[in-house]
C-alpha cells in the first residue's frame, strides 16, 4: 500500500528542497529522488495524524485574472529553461490566491510522482478546463510547452478583456434598473399607505388609477403577496434547474439567439469565441478532430456546438471544414469564406484568429450601442414608473381642491 513520506533534498545548484511523494517504502522513494537529479538529506514517513488540511469557510474562487497571470509567469520560467517542478515549487509559493496556490502544489506533486503535466492539471477541471489542458498537452508533446502556455495567457486575456467591457458596459444600465424597482417597492408599501390614511379622514372620492396603485400596495403588503414572492422565487430556483439540462440549454440558447435586441449580440460572442478556441488549438499542434470536439464544448451555445458537432462529423468522413460549416444558418458566409481560403494556403489558424479580432471589435460596439439606448430608456423608465404613483397619490387632492372652490 503505498504510503506519504516527506523528503528534504539538495538539487544541482546546492539549494535545498522539501515536499512529500507517495511510493511502497522509503527506498523507493530515494531511487525516484536520485532518478530526478537530486541529492537525498533525509526522508520519513508522513503519519496520518500529521496530516493537516487547510479549512476554507468562504472558499476563494480562482478568477480568470489569477489564472492569467499564473499561466504568463509559468511560461515565462519554462522559457528560461527552469525545470517543471520547480518552476510549480516557485509558483505555488508566490501565487497569491490561496486555492490556486494549493492546486500547483498539488500538480507539483504529481509531476514529482512521475505524472505529465497534463495530467496532473486535468485533475482539475474546474480551474483548468479542457481547452487548457489539452493544449499543455499539445505543448509537451511538441517541445513547445512556453509558446503553448504564452498563446494560453492571450487567449484568456483576450476573454477577461471582452468580459471586462461587457460587465463595465452594462454595470450602470443594471444599477439603473435595481434602483428602479427599490425605489417602486418602497412607494407601493411606505408612501402609498399614508396618502390612503389622509384619503379616508378626507373623504375624497378615489380615481381608478389611485385606487389601482392602493390595491397593489395592499397586495405586496399582505401575506398573498409574500406567498406570491415566494411562489415565484421556487419557480425561479426550478427554472434554472431545467436551464442546466440538455433540453433546457438547448431552449434557452435558441431563445438567446432570438432576442431582437440581445440576439445579434451572444451570437457575435459564441462566433468570436468558435474562432478564437479553435484558432487556439489548431495553432497549438492539436489534432483538428480533437480540436473540434473540445471547441464544441467550450463554445457557449449548444445550437453552435451541434453545428460544430457536424463538423466534426464532415472532417471525419474527409470533408474540409468550410463545407459543412457553410450548410450551417448559424455561420455568416464571412466567416466560411476565410475558413475556406484558410485551408487552401494552410492558413487555418490565422483565419481563425482575425476572425475572431473581427467579432471582438463588433461585440465592442454592438455594447456600446446597447449601452447609449438602455441608459436613456431605463431614465424613461424611471421618470415613467415615479410619474404614475405621484399623479395617482394627487389626483384625489386635486378633485377635492376643485369641490371646495365650487
Amino acid at each position: 500500500m503505498a504510503q506519504t513520506y516527506t523528503y528534504r533534498v539538495r538539487d544541482r545548484q546546492g539549494k535545498v528542497i522539501t515536499g512529500t511523494l507517495e511510493a511502497d517504502s522509503e527506498a523507493s522513494v530515494s531511487q525516484r529522488l536520485r532518478q530526478m537529479g537530486y541529492f537525498v538529506i533525509g526522508i520519513a514517513e508522513e503519519k496520518p495524524a500529521a496530516l493537516k488540511k487547510e479549512i476554507h469557510i468562504f472558499k476563494p474562487k480562482v478568477k480568470p485574472k489569477d489564472l492569467t497571470v499564473f499561466t504568463r509567469q509559468f511560461a515565462t520560467m519554462i522559457n528560461a529553461g527552469l525545470p517543471l517542478v520547480k518552476c510549480l515549487s516557485i509558483l505555488s509559493e508566490q501565487t497569491e490566491n490561496p486555492v490556486l496556490a494549493e492546486v500547483v502544489l498539488d500538480v507539483q506533486h504529481e509531476v514529482e510522482m512521475g505524472r505529465s503535466l497534463s495530467e496532473g492539471l486535468n485533475k482539475h477541471p474546474d480551474i483548468f478546463k479542457e481547452l487548457y489542458t489539452s493544449m499543455v498537452k499539445a505543448g509537451e508533446i511538441g517541445g513547445v510547452l512556453d509558446d503553448v502556455l504564452l498563446r494560453i495567457a492571450t487567449t484568456l486575456e483576450s476573454e477577461n478583456e471582452i468580459r471586462r467591457r461587457i460587465k463595465s458596459a452594462m454595470t450602470y444600465p443594471a444599477a439603473m434598473f435595481i434602483v428602479s424597482i427599490i425605489l417602486l417597492i418602497v412607494m407601493l408599501v411606505f408612501v402609498v399607505p399614508t396618502f390612503e390614511g389622509m384619503f379616508k379622514k378626507m373623504g375624497a372620492k378615489l380615481p381608478f388609477l389611485t385606487a389601482f396603485i392602493i390595491n397593489v400596495s395592499h397586495f405586496l403588503g399582505s401575506w398573498k403577496g409574500v406567498i406570491i414572492l415566494i411562489l415565484l422565487g421556487v419557480g425561479i430556483y426550478f427554472l434554472r434547474k431545467w436551464m442546466k439540462t440538455e433540453n433546457g440549454r438547448r431552449r434557452v440558447d435558441a431563445l438567446k439567439l432570438k432576442l431582437p435586441i440581445f440576439g445579434d449580440l451572444f451570437h457575435k460572442m459564441s462566433m468570436s469565441r468558435f474562432a478564437r478556441t479553435l484558432g487556439t488549438l489548431v495553432s497549438s499542434g492539436v489534432p483538428i478532430l480533437q480540436a473540434l470536439e473540445i471547441t464544441s464544448n467550450t463554445v457557449g451555445n449548444k445550437l453552435v456546438a451541434e453545428a460544430v458537432d457536424n463538423v466534426r462529423l464532415g472532417v471525419k468522413e474527409g470533408e474540409s471544414i468550410a463545407r459543412p460549416l457553410g450548410q450551417s444558418p448559424l455561420f455568416p458566409p464571412m466567416v466560411t469564406q476565410m475558413l475556406a481560403i484558410g485551408e487552401e494556403t494552410g492558413a487555418l489558424d490565422t483565419m481563425l484568429n482575425k476572425v475572431s479580432d473581427f467579432y471582438d471589435s463588433e461585440i465592442s460596439a454592438t455594447v456600446e450601442a446597447l449601452t447609449s439606448l438602455l441608459e436613456p430608456l431605463l431614465i424613461v423608465f424611471l421618470g415613467a414608473v415615479v410619474g404614475v404613483i405621484v399623479i395617482s397619490l394627487y389626483m384625489p387632492i386635486f378633485s377635492l381642491i376643485q369641490q371646495f372652490s365650487k
